[in-house]
């Protein structure tokens, strides 16, 4: 096939006005995007849930049975409707460069592909005169159409002066495009994973060994080295009798009930008493007992941003009553 000649072109665009009627899909349509299993503005296809096993989470087969899904769809992106059909070389030549920019365009757009020998009442739905022939549907209703292939940079063009009329209207658009521009969030790690899941089963023996092994191997990991500074104060703390607090002050020279009474106060909020407690029991005591009263300390240290106002006093009061 040769060319098109724009004005036939043109004059496709004006007949699917009259050809085709979607007001009943698009009534239903409207209905589904208020049921909450509908997919968010610009979220693509599950994968693998395509009709007939689409190559990409952009590119659809759609069929009779699977038309009305795609077409609700045209509420929130374009969709692109290739009709196509396999024995044709024109349309052969225009799948893939439909594929390539339904990829670049990131779920900015939907290309729905139509094998007409498998569906042929939506060709007739749509008034197809030659093959291949490709539909812009958007809000539930034809749009924008052409026939035969075009050049890649033509079409490109094309499906931008869509996405520019419609950004306004449709609000996946917008959605897909500023997705297309984020970084891909990084992979998980599964050592954290494995760890994580270890603490939240109440396993803290062995997710305090997990969190060992990853700083073992990366002494620098600020996500393990915090996680277990709170495996092991929690640990801690599960074991405790709130009533240690007035056990300690009633007891200053009792460092067992001081380090414990720390450790509840932190738990209940009291975090700038607690970090006193143990200033004040660094100042009483000395040798071993000093090096264990600030070690435990610092631990409650690493429970906090480094940048806590609380942290930031409690470490200058620390210097002062150790040197």
């Amino acid at each position: 096939m040769t060319r098109p000649d724009p004005r036939k072109t043109a004059a496709l665009s004006a007949a699917l006005s009259g050809a085709v009627d979607l007001g009943a899909i698009k009534a239903r349509a409207d209905a589904a995007r208020q049921r909450a299993a509908a997919p968010p503005p610009g979220a693509p296809a599950a994968p693998g849930a395509a009709p007939g096993g689409a190559p990409s989470q952009w590119v659809v087969d759609v069929t009779e049975a699977t038309f009305q899904p795609v077409v609700e769809r045209s509420l929130e992106i374009p969709v692109v409707v290739e009709l196509t059909a396999s024995w044709s070389p024109e349309a052969g030549q225009l799948s893939p460069v439909l594929e390539r920019l339904a990829e670049a365009g990131g779920g900015a757009w939907l290309l729905a592909r139509v094998d007409l020998d498998a569906s042929p009442r939506i060709g007739q739905l749509f008034g197809v005169q030659s093959v291949p022939t490709v539909v812009a549907v958007a809000g539930g209703q034809p749009i924008d159409a052409f026939a035969g292939p075009l050049p890649e940079a033509e079409i490109a063009q094309w499906i931008d002066r869509l996405l520019d009329a419609l950004r306004d209207r449709l609000p996946g658009i917008a959605a897909a495009e500023a997705n297309r521009g984020a970084p891909a969030p990084e992979p998980e790690d599964p050592r954290l994973t494995a760890a994580e899941t270890a603490f939240e089963e109440g396993d803290f023996a062995a997710a305090e060994a997990a969190y060992e092994a990853i700083l073992s191997a990366e002494p620098g990991n600020a996500e393990a080295k915090a996680a277990l500074a709170q495996v092991r104060f929690t640990a801690r703390v599960e074991s405790l009798d709130p009533a240690v607090v007035a056990t300690a002050d009633a007891n200053p020279d009792d460092l067992e009930a001081q380090l414990a009474a720390a450790d509840v106060q932190i738990v209940n909020q009291e975090v700038e008493q607690a970090f006193q407690r143990l200033v004040d029991t660094v100042r009483r005591v000395f040798g071993d007992d000093r090096d264990k009263v600030r070690n435990h300390l610092i631990a409650l240290f690493e429970l906090f941003p480094a940048d806590d106002p609380a942290v930031a006093k409690a470490r200058r009061n620390l210097a002062s009553a150790l040197y």
